[in-house]
């Protein structure tokens, strides 16, 4: 369907990334009435001021995609969110303050950056659920979501993958063979890399072993041991990494072997 609204053109040119669902998710924001699905007017708003904004920028076909998906995927998770009763946080989070600013709409804003300059573009729904996620949990303020969004700039997508496995290990317990020590083939080195960088910036327990002053050898880690941090704890919740599908999570475990 042809759009005069800018703002829901952008929506729906995500389609590429999102699929079909940026169709409806644009109707929620900008045709409400004509919705099946509803989201709370606030969010509705942002989301709709965010696209406006962006709509008439000169983006380049594929930040605007990522810009549009992203918006869409906010959507999708946020009606989700409302459905299992969590409801959008009424603590002054969608209020303006001194000098204009509106917490809602500065998150929106790092998250459609972020979106944009995502050349891996599955990055982008889990950037979409970071702002449902926020708008939906007022425990976390918008310097934390920032926090949030400069933890996750430079990790891979198969370091989110592999985060991904970590937090979902009660239900798929993860391989019980050590890890590599020293390994040959280059995809095996480099999903090592992932990890350990995992590991080196505090998001996933054991921290990289230091060696010993009696030389003595350090057990082999093994995918089972890994756990959590709590920094680890809080990407894979605002992210909603539950979500990454497991072909993903599969592929990331096997190139550990």
């Amino acid at each position: 369907m042809t759009t005069t609204e800018p703002g829901r053109s952008l929506i729906e040119s995500g389609f590429g990334i999102a699929g079909s669902m940026t169709g409806s998710a644009a109707t929620v924001v900008y045709a409400p009435g004509e919705a099946a699905l509803r989201l709370d007017d606030r969010f509705a708003t942002c989301l709709r001021e965010l696209a406006d904004d962006l709509a008439d920028g000169g983006l380049p076909r594929r930040e605007r995609a990522r810009a549009g998906a992203a918006l869409a995927f906010a959507v999708e998770h946020g009606i989700s969110l409302s459905r299992r009763d969590r409801p959008v946080r009424a603590d002054g989070f969608f209020t303006e303050k001194a000098g204009g600013r509106v917490a809602a709409r500065e998150v929106g804003e790092g998250v459609l950056l972020a979106a944009r300059g995502s050349a891996e573009e599955r990055r982008v729904r889990h950037l979409g659920y970071l702002l449902a996620e926020v708008v939906h949990s007022p425990d976390v303020d918008a310097a934390l979501a920032e926090r949030t969004l400069l933890l996750t700039r430079s990790l891979t997508w198969r370091q989110l993958s592999l985060l991904a496995a970590v937090g979902r290990r009660e239900r798929s317990p993860l391989p019980l063979t050590p890890l590599p020590d020293d390994p040959r083939a280059w995809v095996t080195w480099g999903a090592l890399e992932d990890l350990v960088e995992l590991q080196r910036t505090g998001l996933l327990d054991p921290p990289v072993a230091v060696p010993r002053p009696s030389g003595a050898a350090q057990p082999r880690l093994r995918p089972a041991d890994l756990r959590l941090t709590r920094r680890g704890v809080l990407v894979h919740r605002l992210l909603a990494l539950d979500f990454v599908h497991a072909d993903d999570v599969d592929a990331a475990l096997a190139a550990l072997s």
